[in-house]
This record gives structure tokens, C-alpha cells and sequence, in this order.
């Protein structure tokens, strides 16, 4: 909802700024950098800052957020350093939000954030600006690997080489890896044990030629009727599902 300028009269506000960088596991997660619709440019800012003042607004913290999926400590480092710099010009700012986008190990040889090293790197930068309170937005991190998706096999179809799996999810459940080309791992858990030796490519009942919601991967020998798991569905899958060609979205169990 867009307020009319009165609305911000006596508010105290955040300014979101585009550091001019983004980051992230792929482009349409990138949220900083020219192409990005997110965050005031810097050069910006001192527009921004007589904006607030003209409708009386009182800027009291900068936060900027620049990609979704980065297990790259010297980001935050980064976003932080960059955003105190910039916070030393404006004496009413006490707060820095460095925004989130904490990573987590989709891919098997990713490795998960240390989070013990990213405190000690944020300690160092607070206790260069200990003035100023630090917000951090761990999103995905609380809840991609509380969930997963199971989902079964209804067709297995060889075509020129190629071993497809057809089960009854798809985009509609698991929009990830059509929209980001994202990876999850997946397990056929009805061969648990077994040797995950056939390669194949999952596919889900979507119209679509962008329904593969897993390619080129090796499983145990998937048969019609066995139960498939894909990890790291809690973050962005129930959330992102849709009836798309009149599919039902799947039933969430909470355990």
C-alpha cells in the first residue's frame, strides 16, 4: 500500500538502499545492482534523506539486502561495512540491517555458513561502529531443511536414452526449481538402502516443458507406486504452491 506523504509526519523509518551489488544462487534472487527494482541507489540518498525530512520523517536506520542463498561470509561483512560507512553521515541512524539471504547447503558439495565464524565477522565491523544496533533477517535459514516433499511415482518412460520419472507433484508444488532452476536433493525412499545407481529425470503432471523438478540424477531403480523425497522443501515450497492447470496444491503435515 502506497501512504500519502502525510502519513509519514512524527514516523521513524529505514531507508532500504541498493549497495549496487547482488548477490545470490541466481538472478531472479539477486535483489541489488542496476537491474534490480529493490533499494534507493546511494547516490540517491541524499534525495532520500530530504525527502523524509520535507514530510517529517525521522530516518533512524539503513538496511540493505542484496541476494537470497549466500554462504559467502565476506558479504556480510560487506553489506555491513557499507552501510555503516554510509550511516556516519546521518546522525539520527542507530540501526543497521544488513537484510538476510543466509544460505543453506542445497547442492552436495555446498558446505553450510559457519555460524560461528560469521559472528566473530560481524563482531569485528559492530566493534569498529558499536553505536549502532545490528538487525539481521535469517529467512530461509530457520526453515528450508524442516521440510521436505514426498511424492509418488505414477509413470517411468524411456525415451531416446533418456529415463523418465513421472510422479504426482510438480512446478505447481515445487515451484524452485522451474523458477530458479534450483536443486534439491531427492531419495527414493521406498529403495531406501539400495544403490542409488539409475539415472534419471524427474518430472511432475504439469503441462509444461519446465516441470522437471529434477534432472540427471541417480536414484534406486524407481518403480510405479515408490515414494520419492525432495529436501529442503521448507523454505519457498508450500508457500510458492499453486492450483496451476487445475492441480491441487499437496497436503501439509506438520510433525
Amino acid at each position: 500500500m502506497l501512504l500519502a506523504p502525510q502519513a509519514y509526519n512524527g514516523r521513524q523509518v529505514l531507508l532500504r538502499l541498493d549497495l549496487g551489488i547482488g548477490r545470490g544462487h541466481h538472478d531472479k534472487v539477486k535483489t541489488g545492482g542496476t537491474r534490480s527494482k529493490f533499494g534507493i541507489a546511494v547516490s540517491d540518498l541524499p534525495q532520500a534523506l530530504a525527502a523524509a525530512k520535507q514530510v517529517g520523517a525521522r530516518v533512524i536506520g539503513l538496511h540493505a539486502h542484496l541476494g537470497s542463498g549466500i554462504l559467502d561470509l565476506a558479504h556480510f561483512r560487506e553489506v555491513y561495512a557499507g552501510l555503516a560507512g554510509l550511516a556516519e553521515r546521518i546522525p539520527t541512524v542507530s540501526v543497521l540491517n544488513i537484510g538476510g539471504g543466509i544460505g543453506v547447503p542445497y547442492w552436495p558439495d555446498e558446505q553450510a555458513l559457519d555460524l560461528a565464524a560469521l559472528g566473530a565477522t560481524l563482531a569485528e565491523v559492530k566493534a569498529a561502529y558499536p553505536q549502532y544496533e545490528l538487525w539481521m533477517e535469517p529467512g530461509r535459514f530457520l526453515v528450508a531443511e524442516s521440510g521436505v516433499l514426498l511424492t509418488r511415482v505414477t509413470q517411468v518412460k524411456h525415451k531416446q536414452g533418456v529415463c523418465f520419472v513421472g510422479v504426482d507433484a510438480g512446478m505447481h508444488v515445487l515451484a524452485r526449481p522451474a523458477l530458479y532452476e534450483a536443486y534439491h536433493a531427492v531419495h527414493n525412499l521406498s529403495k531406501a538402502g539400495q544403490a542409488e545407481d539409475t539415472l534419471v529425470t524427474v518430472v511432475g503432471q504439469i503441462c509444461e516443458s519446465g516441470d522437471v523438478l529434477a534432472r540427471d540424477r541417480r536414484l534406486a531403480a524407481p518403480e510405479v507406486g515408490d515414494v520419492l523425497l525432495f529436501a529442503h522443501a521448507g523454505a519457498y515450497g508450500a508457500v510458492m504452491a499453486s492450483q496451476y492447470n487445475r492441480r491441487q496444491a499437496a497436503d501439509e503435515v506438520v510433525l
